[in-house]
């Protein structure tokens, strides 16, 4: 028998075309030039391909190499400390699910603890370790509420990634201008030809960056395309002058009023009514004090209110939605939107110099009081009043603890929100002394992380009480979790003595004791994590404190 025809034996001088042509019609049929036909030709027609495959490869001219992309920018702020990197590393790998169970087990959830690592870590000006960043994004593009922190933490390196990779490209969008360079303050050329010509994106960011450094600069920028804008970005842009408002702003937003765009108009309004001395808000005082009087022909003092008749082409400028929403009396409408406006000044000048605790304690006259007091927590809420917010609120152990003007727990939590960080806290906690946790949830959310002694104290023994109780357990699970990330950690030597499984009362839910050891076991263990954490990025020695420290 033959050999077949080795590499170097076999037809090399045959085409591609012709050796497809031979594969196509078979080499019973046809074979290459110089070979018989028979058993060897079809491994003397694939000898031959697998040469002229090395030939042609071979032959190839390179293509053009794409460009190099630019380095990313330097980071200039301090590198992490190693032991915040290891945590950092575990908290964006180890993601502990809840189970198809319900319950949590003992485990710190760590994925939780990532926005406060990421706070902590920004406030001491950490930058990211290049090898986590894609981690980093990974977890931000699965979380909205990551982004902001995590865009910050990750630096310039994080827009060079997105730009590299569609996945990320969030990062893009969420940055102003899309990650774009700005003009600086000695590049007037630059300045104006991205305003006039740059993307929509670009100029919010180039007017907001203006702004922030000086905010006439910013005015009269606007003001140079104000008229041949969109409507939309006209509302738009004027949403920027929130930044930075003074009374040097109300010649422009007084144009405004006059807008043909109705939203325009009302947020043009609602700036200058936010700016108590404008013309604007003495024009609503004015209004908004013929509508309401003490009237003393009576038992007392009370106040009457007498509600506009009609909505005129003024008050229409001046930013008062005319058309009452279904269901809602015209006159009550007009009236709320003129109070809501008024600066809350003008109360004390016309009802007699009272204060606003002896004002919100006056009755009102024939069912106004709602209405009346409904509005006064808007303005505080706009005008950022706290002396209007603790009288509205009232005490926290009254009967219906929502004060004479606050009627749901939106509204008390939205006056919370114009006190400081102190007196948020102490409020809550006179709540929650009064009237435990089964309405606080939505109050806690307002106040300042970590909660404030009392706060924190007034928490952990209501847990307590609703503990000894027998009390549903899962009915408090946001709760615990708002403590866990909110409690001050100093709070888990406290907490150490309900981590055992309790006696149970008789009317106890089945199970509930070992739910709340349980549940009290990760809140310790987390919040010895956290501290673990700060000494961490702090750079001080760590000292092991139970598990998961």
């Amino acid at each position: 028998m033959n050999s077949p025809l080795t590499a170097t034996e076999a037809p090399t001088g045959s085409s591609w075309e012709e050796l497809v042509t031979v594969a196509l019609l078979g080499t019973e049929r046809r074979t290459l030039p110089g070979t018989a036909p028979g058993r060897e030709a079809p491994g003397a027609l694939l000898d031959a391909a697998a040469v002229q495959t090395v030939r042609r490869r071979a032959g190839l001219r390179p293509g053009r190499a794409a460009a190099r992309p630019e380095p990313a920018a330097e980071d200039p702020r301090q590198a992490l400390p190693r032991p915040a990197a290891r945590r950092l590393a575990m908290l964006l790998t180890d993601r502990p699910g809840t189970g198809s169970g319900g319950r949590r087990g003992t485990a710190p959830d760590l994925m939780e603890l990532l926005p406060q690592w990421l706070a902590l870590a920004n406030e001491r000006g950490f930058a990211a370790p290049p090898e986590l960043l894609p981690a980093l994004l990974d977890a931000a593009r699965g979380r909205t509420d990551l982004r902001p922190a995590a865009l910050t933490f990750a630096g310039p390196r994080a827009l060079w990634l997105a730009r590299l990779n569609p996945d990320w490209r969030f990062a893009l969008r969420a940055t102003p201008g899309g990650g774009a360079a700005l003009p600086g303050i000695g590049e007037p050329e630059r300045t104006r030809q991205l305003w006039q010509e740059g993307l929509f994106a670009e100029r919010v960011a180039l007017l907001a960056a203006i702004r922030a450094r000086d905010a006439a600069a910013a005015r009269e920028l606007l003001a140079t395309t104000w008229a041949t804008e969109r409507a939309e970005d006209r509302l738009m842009f004027l949403d920027s002058l929130r930044t930075g408002l003074s009374a040097a702003d109300e010649p422009f937003l007084e144009q405004a009023l006059a807008d043909r765009s109705r939203n325009v108009r009302a947020t043009a309004a609602e700036l200058l009514s936010a700016l108590p001395s404008s013309a604007l808000a003495g024009r609503m005082a004015d209004r908004a004090g013929s509508c309401v009087a003490v009237d003393h022909t009576g038992r007392g003092p009370t106040i009457v209110v007498e509600a506009p008749h009609a909505c005129d082409a003024g008050m229409e400028r001046d930013g008062v939605v005319a058309k009452a929403p279904a269901g809602r009396g015209e006159r009550s409408w007009w009236l709320g939107q003129l109070v809501e406006a008024a600066p809350l000044a003008t109360w004390s000048r016309r009802l007699g110099g009272r204060t606003p605790e002896e004002i919100v304690a006056l009755p009102v006259a024939d069912d106004w009081q709602g209405e009346l007091h409904a509005a006064w927590c808007r303005a505080a809420v706009r005008q950022r009043d706290p002396s209007w917010s603790k009288a509205l609120l009232g005490s926290p152990s009254a009967p219906e603890a929502g004060g004479p003007g606050a009627v749901s727990l939106a509204e008390r939590a939205k006056l919370l929100g114009t006190l400081d960080s102190a007196e948020r806290a102490e409020w809550v906690a006179g709540f929650i002394a009064v009237h435990g946790l089964s309405e606080a949830f939505q109050l806690l959310g307002v106040c300042g992380v970590p909660w404030a002694g009392p706060l924190g104290r007034a928490v952990v023994d209501a847990l307590n009480i609703a503990r000894d109780a027998g009390s549903y357990p899962w009915s408090f699970s946001g709760v615990m979790g708002l403590a866990e990330r909110c409690l001050d950690p100093s709070e888990a030597v406290r907490l150490d003595a309900l981590t055992a499984v309790p006696d149970e009362p008789e009317n106890a839910s089945p199970g509930a004791g070992g739910y709340w050891a349980e549940s009290f076991q990760r809140l310790v263990g987390t919040l010895r994590l956290r501290a673990a954490m700060r000494l961490e990025l702090d750079g001080a020695p760590i000292r092991v404190v139970g598990s998961g420290s």
